[in-house]
C-alpha cells in the first residue's frame, strides 16, 4: 500500500498586532483528529493510500509567531518525515503562506517546506494547497510538484482546492512525473479588499486560468495576490503554472509568462469591492439610508487579517450620533469585560467599561447595559459544517440602556460572518437590525446577500486599506502602486 504524509500549518501574521503567537494560540491536533479536520480521509481511502499524519496547527489571523512555538510545530513535521522516510511515497500539505516567525526565521511556511525537502530530496512528490493571500518565492514554489491557491475570495472554494491537491498527490504517486511548479513574481502588491473574486478584474483573471487549465498540457494555474501585513522581501503577487508532464515544461514557462502579463496589464483595474467611505461619511450614509439591514465593516480592525477586534471607534461614533436606528456590534473583543458580564444574570443591569484601552482606537467607553444572552464564539472557517466548527471563546450579548444598541462582547477576536455565529450569541436573525457593525474588510457572502446596503468604513487600525501609504522597507522596488510603474 502507498503511503502519504499529511499536515497543516495556517497562520496569517500581522506584524502590527501587539501580541505574538504562543503555542496556546494554535489549535494543535495529531493522529485521527488531524485526519478528521483536514477532511481528506475519504480521498485516500478510495485510492487505497495510507495516511501518515504529522501535525495540524492552525491559529488563523493573528500576530507574528514566537520562534520557540514555531520550532515545536516544525519539529512535528520534520520528526514525522524522518521517522517514516523509508515508507512515504508522497506528501500533501496545507500551508497558508502568510506566516512570519521571530528570530530570523521569516516565513514559517517556506521554512517548513525547505526543511522537509532537505530530508526527502528533490524528487519525492509534494503537493501544497494554500491561501491566495500568502507570499511566494521561486525556491518555495519550485520545491513542490504542484502548489495551488484558492480561486475565490472570500474563500468559498477552500475545501475543494484542498481536496483537489489531496487527490493530485494520490495521482502523482501512482504515476511519478519529474514536474515542478513554475513561478513568476510581479511588481504588484495588493490587499485582500482589492482582490475579491466576484468583482473585476479578479473574475476575469479566474476565467483566464480556467481556460488555461482546459489545455491538457497545463496541470494547474493559480494567481496569488500575496500578503502585505508584514514587511518582507517575499511580498507581492505571484503566478504559478504547473506542467502536466516534463515534456510540457517549456510550453508552460510560456503560459506562465502569458498569465503574468494578463494580470499585470490589469493592475490599474484593482479597486475596493463595493462602496467604501471615510468613517464619518460611512455612518452618515447608513443613518440616511431608508431600508434595512445595513452592514458596516470596520476595515481598520479587520480580524480576518489579524486585527484584535477591540477598537471602539465606530461604537463611539454611533453613541455620539444619538441615532434612533437599531444597531448591533458583533463583536467587540474585551476579555476582562466579558468575564465580568459572565458573572451577571440574564436580565441583570450593570455598569461596564468596554474597550481594553491599548491605544486611542480601543479607548474604553462607559456603558450601563442589560445582559441579554451568554453564548459561544465559534470558528468561522467551518461555517455551514456543523460537525466541524470549533468553539473558540465565550461572549455575552448586552443591550446598552437608553439606546437602540446591542453589543456582542467577546473574549475572542473572530469575525462574525454568518447567522450560525450570530445564533451562538443569542441573535435569532441579524437582519432584524437596522445596522450591523462587523470586524472585517470586504464583506462576507452571507452578509452581502442579506444586506440592503453595505459600506466598508476606512477606519484606522492595524489593517489599513490604503496600500500605497503603508511604509514598506523590505519589499521589491519598484512595486505598483507604491511606485508609478
Amino acid at each position: 500500500m502507498k503511503k502519504v504524509l499529511i499536515g497543516t500549518f495556517i497562520t496569517e501574521s500581522n506584524e502590527n498586532i501587539p501580541t505574538k503567537n504562543e503555542i496556546t494560540s494554535y489549535d494543535i491536533e495529531f493522529d485521527d483528529e488531524l485526519i478528521r479536520k483536514m477532511d481528506v480521509k475519504d480521498i485516500f481511502e478510495k485510492e487505497n493510500v495510507e495516511i501518515i499524519p504529522a501535525v495540524y496547527a492552525v491559529s488563523g489571523a493573528a500576530g507574528v509567531t514566537k520562534k520557540r512555538t514555531f520550532d515545536y510545530i516544525e519539529s512535528c513535521f520534520v520528526e514525522t518525515v524522518k521517522e517514516h522516510l523509508n515508507e512515504i511515497d508522497g506528501i500533501y500539505l496545507m500551508l497558508h503562506g502568510a506566516s512570519y516567525v521571530d528570530g530570523g526565521i521569516g516565513s514559517g511556511d517556506h521554512h517548513i517546506l525547505k526543511s522537509i525537502r532537505e530530508i526527502v530530496g528533490p524528487y519525492l512528490p509534494i503537493t501544497v494547497a494554500c491561501d491566495p493571500h500568502g507570499n511566494l518565492t521561486k525556491e518555495y514554489v519550485e520545491a513542490t510538484q504542484c502548489i495551488r491557491s484558492y480561486r475565490e475570495s472570500p474563500h468559498t472554494d477552500a475545501t475543494d482546492t484542498r481536496r483537489k491537491m489531496a487527490q493530485l498527490i494520490c495521482d502523482l504517486i501512482k504515476d511519478r512525473k519529474n514536474i515542478h511548479s513554475i513561478y513568476r513574481k510581479l511588481p504588484l502588491i495588493l490587499g485582500g479588499e482589492q482582490s475579491v473574486s466576484a468583482d473585476e478584474p479578479v473574475c476575469s483573471i479566474n476565467k483566464f486560468m480556467d481556460e488555461m487549465e482546459k489545455d491538457p498540457r497545463v496541470l494547474s494555474a493559480s494567481w496569488h495576490p500575496g500578503y502585505l501585513r508584514h514587511d518582507c522581501p517575499e511580498a507581492g503577487c505571484g503566478i504559478v503554472v504547473v506542467p502536466a508532464t516534463e515534456e510540457d515544461q517549456e510550453y508552460c514557462e510560456k503560459k506562465a509568462d502569458e498569465l503574468a502579463k494578463y494580470v499585470w496589464d490589469k493592475r490599474h483595474e484593482f479597486h475596493y469591492t463595493g462602496y467604501t467611505a471615510l468613517p464619518d461619511k460611512a455612518l452618515q450614509d447608513v443613518l440616511e439610508f431608508k431600508g434595512k439591514p445595513c452592514v458596516i465593516t470596520d476595515s481598520g480592525d479587520n480580524t480576518t487579517s489579524g486585527a484584535k477586534g477591540w477598537n471602539t471607534t465606530i461604537l463611539r461614533q454611533v453613541l455620539d450620533s444619538k441615532s434612533e436606528k437599531k444597531f448591533l456590534f458583533a463583536s467587540i473583543n474585551d476579555p476582562k469585560t466579558e468575564n465580568k458580564l459572565e458573572r451577571c444574570e440574564i436580565g441583570q443591569s450593570c455598569h461596564i467599561e468596554l474597550g481594553i484601552g491599548f491605544n486611542e482606537l480601543s479607548m474604553p467607553v462607559e456603558l450601563d447595559v442589560t445582559v441579554l444572552y451568554k453564548g459561544e464564539v465559534i470558528n468561522p472557517v467551518a461555517l455551514g459544517n456543523s460537525d466541524l466548527y470549533k468553539v473558540v471563546g465565550k461572549c455575552v450579548t448586552v443591550h446598552v440602556n437608553n439606546t437602540n444598541i446591542d453589543i456582542v462582547v467577546a473574549d475572542n477576536h473572530k469575525s462574525y460572518q454568518g447567522q450560525q455565529q450570530f445564533t451562538k450569541a443569542g441573535i435569532n436573525d441579524w437582519k432584524e437590525y437596522d445596522c450591523v457593525v462587523v470586524k472585517q474588510g470586504y464583506i462576507f457572502p452571507e452578509l452581502k446577500a442579506g444586506a440592503a446596503f453595505y459600506v466598508m468604513s476606512l477606519t484606522d487600525g492595524p489593517t489599513p486599506q490604503n496600500t500605497a501609504a503603508i511604509p514598506f522597507k523590505q519589499v521589491m522596488r519598484p512595486m505598483y502602486p507604491l511606485d508609478n510603474i
